[in-house]
């Protein structure tokens, strides 16, 4: 049975901290393979990713992965929940000996997986806090995070494990391994550097948000990157092909929330407690994201779940996806490939339960029938979608079905 090391991402874009867990996870583990798992062209807190999937493919390739596979869209721009359900199920299917690795401000996996196992549990003195901090108005994630400050009895110590980005996304990585059976083996490398959201560097080390930002104010980033992956940014920033946010499709959002009907916006995932008629009367009302999402927030809605509505009205993601997403193991879309990987990917295709696509056009055509190949159809259809609405913000070369016509990746 083949070792493989995997790892959940978006490499929005790949800098030196990501280089840096990569090639600490690998002496760690010493696996057979390392597999991506990685965020299509929208990413997990609403917004778009800087440029396309593919490219930040060729930048794990060049940095030692064995193979890159594409998160589904349904998962990749939903919470930390979702993001962490979907991904563990592939991970799941793959019968391999699997190690997952991902960063935390923590680096202590135990402390980690204690936090974990009380949100699995749920022990009834913990969903008492958490139902009395709802009560506030608060939003969910910071309700629950004073409830288990509170049940944990230490704030000093716990306070910081539960204010880490990495750390919380850990967490959920944690809680879907717990729930599926254990089957995969979580380690986790310390983040060095600035935090997550930090707009600043930190010798050769900064965030993927500082990068990008750094890129917005036309500052130097090739310090911060590994060669390879500042040569293939380089190259899509010159040809036009990147996109810096969902501010780039703002009419768009405006004029499809506009011709929704109030049913169709409650139809939304995240939806709920007649924010519908909230974000219908604000479309109305506006005509730019920033105006929009301003009229929206509130204690109880955060920023990055309103984002994540309005990626949801423009993707045409309805609760009824959410649901079905729930009833299936996602399929495993390749998007690029090292000459290692290669034998990966032939022992993938040996085990007929999964769904290993290297074409989505075969894909597309053999899967017309049963109820489970249905879901996994639409799924698809998401992600090709979001490509070509995705493409719409380049300045140059905007062209559409990119995932009939691009090539997977191979380094």
């Amino acid at each position: 049975m083949s070792k493989v090391l995997a790892i959940i991402c978006e490499y929005n874009p790949f800098h030196n901290g990501h280089l840096y867990q990569l090639n600490e996870s690998i002496k760690t583990v010493n696996p057979d393979f390392v597999l991506c798992i990685m965020s299509g062209n929208f990413v997990e807190r609403g917004n778009t990713a800087l440029i396309n999937k593919w490219a930040r493919a060729e930048m794990a390739l060049y940095a030692g992965v064995d193979m890159v596979i594409e998160l589904p869209t349904i998962y990749s721009i939903s919470s930390a929940e979702n993001f962490a359900s979907g991904s563990i199920k592939i991970l799941n299917s793959l019968k391999c000996d699997t190690y997952l690795s991902f960063g935390s401000e923590s680096g202590d996996i135990n402390t980690l997986n204690k936090f974990a196992e009380i949100l699995v549990k749920e022990p009834p003195e913990y969903v008492t806090m958490l139902n009395h901090e709802l009560s506030k108005g608060l939003s969910f994630p910071k309700a629950r995070e004073n409830a288990m400050l509170l049940y944990i009895n230490d704030i000093r110590n716990s306070t910081s494990v539960l204010s880490g980005s990495n750390n919380i996304l850990g967490i959920e990585y944690l809680k879907q391994i717990i729930k599926t059976g254990n089957k995969i083996s979580p380690i986790t490398i310390k983040r060095i550097g600035t935090e997550y959201n930090s707009l600043s560097a930190d010798k050769n080390i900064a965030s993927s948000t500082a990068i990008r930002e750094m890129l917005l104010q036309k500052k130097p980033v090739k310090q911060l990157m590994p060669r390879a992956s500042y040569s293939i940014l380089k190259e899509e920033l010159e040809s036009g092909k990147f996109v810096l946010s969902t501010s780039q499709f703002e009419k768009e959002i405006i004029y499809k929330l506009r011709c929704m009907t109030i049913n169709e916006i409650a139809n939304l995932p995240d939806v709920s407690e007649g924010l519908e008629y909230k974000i219908k009367d604000a479309a109305n009302s506006c005509n730019n994201l920033e105006a929009l999402v301003f009229m929206i927030k509130s204690k109880r809605y955060t920023l990055t779940r309103i984002n994540r509505i309005l990626l949801y009205a423009l993707l045409n993601i309805t609760k009824q996806d959410f649901i079905d997403s729930q009833k299936v193991v996602p399929y495993m879309r390749v998007l690029g490939i090292s000459e290692n990987g290669k034998f990966l990917l032939s022992e993938l295709s040996k085990n007929k339960k999964l769904n290993v696509i290297t074409s989505v056009k075969q894909f597309m055509d053999n899967n017309k029938s049963n109820n489970t190949n249905r879901i996994l159809k639409n799924m698809l259809e998401k992600d090709i979608l979001a490509t070509n609405i995705y493409t719409l913000g380049y300045k140059k070369n905007p062209d559409a079905n990119l995932d009939y016509t691009k090539k997977i990746v191979v380094i």
